[in-house]
Formats: structure tokens, sequence, C-alpha cells
């Protein structure tokens, strides 16, 4: 049997679990604290194979072995690594408080709402992405993912997210939890204590009464009517292009998704609602109004950028999993091209123009994306007098999309992660 005891954040300290040990293992800071047996062996937790074949060895010579961890090790810890080695039936686990539970304790929140998101030894990005999208989000840190990248990266970009860092939780007179903004996040040497990072929406951190914990569920429903946006003389995605636009851009929590030419920002808005990070590009002022408060009317976050594609594009920061061109134009070439060489997994364009189309292939195909799309033509049922209806036919629009293949997107993804971490 391998005992397993959380230590720290409020966890008393459990001596008889240690008592008679013949093995522990855990961080270095974990085993300076414990009182340990003189002859147990002791392992410090680095990469974790060589911890987990000294395990094996301890149970196969039938000796008590010892795992010590922060907080609650079933939460985002070392128990789903044992349990895949050794089963859950020859674990002991004792929790502790996980520093998620803590550090909202701190500030007096509720956490049965927060998104809990973990970027040690990940890709950053997810964890921004997320940050950016809900209002009530705990990130675990690491190294080279701690406070200040994470408020770098979301400086200018995250609305009004305010960074609690909680540090040395359950620490007898050490604790610090700070609220600071992203940008004195970015500023300032977090040293090695933090364990955990929250971003909050001030104005929506209470949240309301759950049934359900985690992510709220997602919408009931998309590719809503136009109705349901704010719009000027019908320049809006219509909802059976829309439709199809969203299930080839795939938003979802983590992503990030480019909305270029977003009009009355219906795509943007719709992608926010089923949970990825959004960024809307327009040209006009009053688009840009309306897309903010088609963002706002609908409850999410969406970051406006005003600007004309391609230009606006270099001054995006990350680059997005999936993006979304519409509009049109004699630089609709250039867009998608721009737009294609940074998405990560796909590019979705629509264009009402037949003369267009085979620019759009070649510009999706020249940047390695495997180009396909449908001619959409859509009749919707319109009443007529006398209690009849007929059908009216809406403008045929090209959709048109390209998907980065497996390989390259692998290959990507392996390069950026190193980057982010």
């Amino acid at each position: 049997m391998i005992t397993v005891v959380g230590t720290g954040t409020g966890a008393a300290y459990d001596a008889a679990a240690v008592a008679d040990a013949a093995l522990v293992v855990g961080g270095r800071r974990h085993l300076e604290a414990a009182r340990l047996p003189e002859t147990a062996e002791r392992i410090v937790l680095g990469p974790l194979a060589p911890a987990l074949d000294a395990l094996a060895r301890c149970l196969a010579e039938e000796r008590r072995a010892v795992v010590l961890a922060s907080g609650d090790p079933g939460f985002f810890g070392i128990v789903r690594a044992l349990s895949e080695r050794f089963g859950p039936q020859r674990l002991d686990v004792r929790p502790g408080v996980s520093s998620v539970a803590a550090a909202f304790a701190r500030v007096g929140l509720p956490w049965d709402d927060a998104v809990v998101v973990s970027a040690h030894g990940r890709a950053l990005r997810t964890a921004v992405n997320v940050c950016r999208a809900r209002p009530k989000v705990a990130v675990l840190t690491g190294p080279g993912a701690g406070p200040a990248e994470l408020g770098a990266a979301l400086a200018g970009a995250s609305g009004d997210r305010v960074l609690v860092v909680a540090s040395a939780l359950g620490a007898p007179g050490g604790e610090r939890v700070e609220r600071v903004t992203p940008a004195e996040a970015a500023a300032r040497d977090w040293g090695t204590a933090v364990n955990v990072v929250l971003c909050l929406d001030p104005a929506r951190a209470l949240g309301a009464m759950r049934t359900a914990a985690g992510p709220p569920a997602g919408p009931a429903g998309w590719a809503l009517a136009e109705d349901a946006f704010a719009h000027r003389d019908s320049m809006i995605t219509k909802f059976e292009v829309r439709a199809l636009a969203l299930a080839r851009l795939g938003p979802r929590l983590g992503d990030l998704v480019w909305d270029v030419g977003a009009g009355s920002g219906s795509v943007a808005v719709e992608c926010a609602r089923l949970g990825a990070a959004v960024v809307a590009v327009e040209k006009t002022p009053d688009g840009a109004d309306r897309v903010r408060a088609n963002a706002a009317a609908h409850g999410v976050d969406v970051t406006v950028v005003r600007g004309t594609a391609p230009g606006a594009l270099a001054g995006l920061g990350d680059d997005p999993d999936a993006v979304f061109v519409g509009g049109g134009g004699r630089d609709l070439p250039a867009v998608v091209d721009a737009c294609a060489r940074r998405a990560r997994r796909a590019v979705v364009v629509a264009v009402a123009a037949l003369d267009r189309v085979p620019r759009v292939r070649r510009a999706l195909s020249a940047a390695g994306l495997a180009c396909d799309g449908v001619l959409l033509q859509s009749s919707r049922l319109a009443p007529l007098p006398g209690d009849v209806t007929r059908l009216a036919a809406a403008n045929p629009v090209f959709l048109l999309w390209g998907v980065r293949p497996p390989a390259t997107r692998e290959a990507r993804e392996v390069r950026y992660e190193g980057v982010d971490q």
C-alpha cells in the first residue's frame, strides 16, 4: 500500500502516516518539513520515473511507502500517475486542502463556478485563453508560467481582470495573498513560493447559485437568428452560414479565435458563447462599437481591435487556433494568406463573389492548409396572404475552409509550447 499524504494549506501534519515508512517520496520542502524515520529511504521528486520505480520495488518487497504532496494530491496532483502505474486499490489517499480552495477562501469567494486550469508543465496559452474567456479562473502555476508571464499575456487584452496571487499558502506567518493588475503582475519577480493565481472579473466574480460545479454549461443552441444581434442594413453572417462556419471553426474553452472583418460580431459572439477567447477585428468605429454592444448583450467577453486587415493582424500577439474571415474587397487574398499562415488549426472564409473563390483557395493551400468548401443556397419559409407559405431564397454564399493537417499541426504545437514554457 502507498500512503499519499496531502500537506500544507491547512492540513494537519499526519505523523502516524510516516512513522514506520521504509520509503518516503516528496518535494524537497515536504521532506525537510516532515519528521521522518531515520531509516527511511528518501527520494526528492523531480522526474517521476525514478520515484515510481522505487515505489514499485517497495511494494514488491511489501514495505510501506509514503508520498508527500501539496494540498489535495487528487486534484491536478500525483494521484493520477500513481493510479495509472499501481491501480487505485493500492493507494491510501489522505488529502489536505487544495491550493485553489485555500486561495478562494482567503478572498472570501465561492469557487463551485470557477474554471481551474493548470499551466504547470503545460503551454501557458491555454490558461491565458481561459482567463480571457471566463470571469473566474484559478491557474496552477509552474516554472516559466507564473504570475509575471500570465500578467504579461493578459495585459491590454483582458478587460477589467484582476489577478490574485497566493503564495506560501499554509505557511505560518508566511502567506501572501495580493491583488494586482495584469500589468503589475508582469512587472514583478514573484519567486518560487506561488501556489495559485486567481484571475477575476470583479463585477462577475461572485456568480450565481449553481446546481453543477465547474464552468457553465454550453449554450442551449447556436447559429442564433439575425435579430439576436444589432446589425446594419442586414450586414450580418446569416445563421445558415454561421452554423457551418462554427462547425468548421470548432471553438472551445482554451482556444483563441479571430473574427476578421467582424461586422456585427455575430461569429465572434457565438464563438465566445461556446467558450473560446475571441478577438474581433473591425475597421469602422461604429462597427467596433456594435461588436462590443452585441458581446455585452450576450454576456460574453470579446476583445475588439479597430483596424484594417491584414495590417491590423500583426499586433494581435499570440497565434489563433481558428480564424473566421468575413467581408471581401481587393485585399481578401492577402487577409486570408495572413490568417492562414498563423492559424494553428483552421481558417473559414465566407465569400459572396464567385471570382474571389479561386484566389481564396490558392491562399489557403499556399499556407499548407487542406482546402474544401461548399456553396450554401438556402430558402426560408415566408408567409403569404391567405395563410399560405412560400420559400424565400437567401443570397448564395461560398463557405471555404482550410484545415491544417494533423502532422503539421502537432509539429507547430511542439514548437510553440517550447516557447511558451
